[in-house]
């Protein structure tokens, strides 16, 4: 995913000796979302290829690193990009356009990659992702926590209008899958060994509040986007709002096989069956 630009690039940034000059490209595709008991949704997705998939893309770099991102909009309708939590990145991308940022991130965060137009209804429709800024050198997982509701994608798609205080999602995902496919993604699974430190990353696109809940350890919060105070306080249940972030870390003292799950039962249904929502499980050896 990441490819250091030639040194003509160089130019377009201010970047240190050690940081790095990143380009990515994400293309932004409208498609069908399958959900976990087969039903089908309109969706969009921001992903790494001109191919449609529901899984949206994720963005990893480094502290300090610029990012020169091109944005390639294969629908046929305009989109809005912008960036949380950053100013000056904001822009507009016609149908069949492309368009590029080029952007710095000195900190360790979350910022999400969103369609700020008509907002929340195509930051929920499927253009949002996180773009994870961490120099940590162990294993970095990432959960995208989205839900969804059948006729809310229906009128946004026919570019009908919902009405947000009428919202109750049906089916509720980790980077596009429900339980158990949640659990066949690695960037999703989490596994480590007794003793290792393993940061999680948490970012919620949808347009509900997530409490999400870990059995057998409490973890410790490195990065909040919703408030710096939560620094260091060590929980092992996190509310995370609407467009809201978290990077946790855990260090495990014991082996075994725990679940993680949305501490909201509904989002642990999917179509209204349990468990085929927001549940997984961390292996620990």
């Amino acid at each position: 995913m990441r490819k250091l630009l030639s040194t003509l690039l160089l130019s377009l940034v201010v970047v240190s000796a050690q940081a790095a000059v990143v380009e990515d490209t994400v293309y932004i595709n409208n498609g069908l979302f399958t959900t976990v008991d087969s039903n089908t949704l309109p969706y969009t997705a921001f992903n790494s290829s001109s191919t449609f998939d529901q899984q949206n893309t994720q963005l990893f770099i480094g502290v300090g690193d610029s990012l020169y991102l091109t944005i390639i909009n294969t629908d046929t309708q305009p989109h809005g990009v912008d960036i949380t939590n950053t100013t000056g990145y904001t822009t507009t991308v016609g149908a069949g356009a492309t368009t590029t940022l080029a952007c710095q991130f000195n900190q360790t965060g979350i910022y999400i990659l969103h369609d700020h137009l008509n907002y929340p209804d195509m930051a929920y429709f499927g253009l949002s992702t996180p773009i994870v800024v961490d120099n940590f050198a162990g294993s970095i997982f990432s959960w995208n926590i989205k839900e969804h509701q059948l006729s809310f994608n229906d009128s946004i798609q026919n570019n009908g209008t919902v009405n947000w205080s009428t919202y109750y999602p049906e089916y509720f995902t980790i980077n596009g899958n429900s339980n158990p496919a949640i659990n066949a993604d690695p960037l999703a699974k989490v596994t480590g060994n007794v003793g290792d430190t393993l940061r999680i990353c948490v970012t919620n696109t949808g347009q509900s509040i997530h409490s999400i809940h870990f059995h057998g350890y409490h973890l410790r919060i490195v990065f909040s986007s919703k408030d710096a105070a939560h620094v260091d306080r060590e929980k092992d249940t996190f509310s995370v709002y609407p467009m809201e972030s978290l990077i946790l870390e855990l260090i495990p003292d014991k082996t075994g096989e725990y679940p993680v799950h949305d501490h909201n039962l509904v989002a642990v249904t999917g179509g209204g069956i349990y468990p085929n929502g927001m549940f997984l499980t961390m292996i620990i050896q």
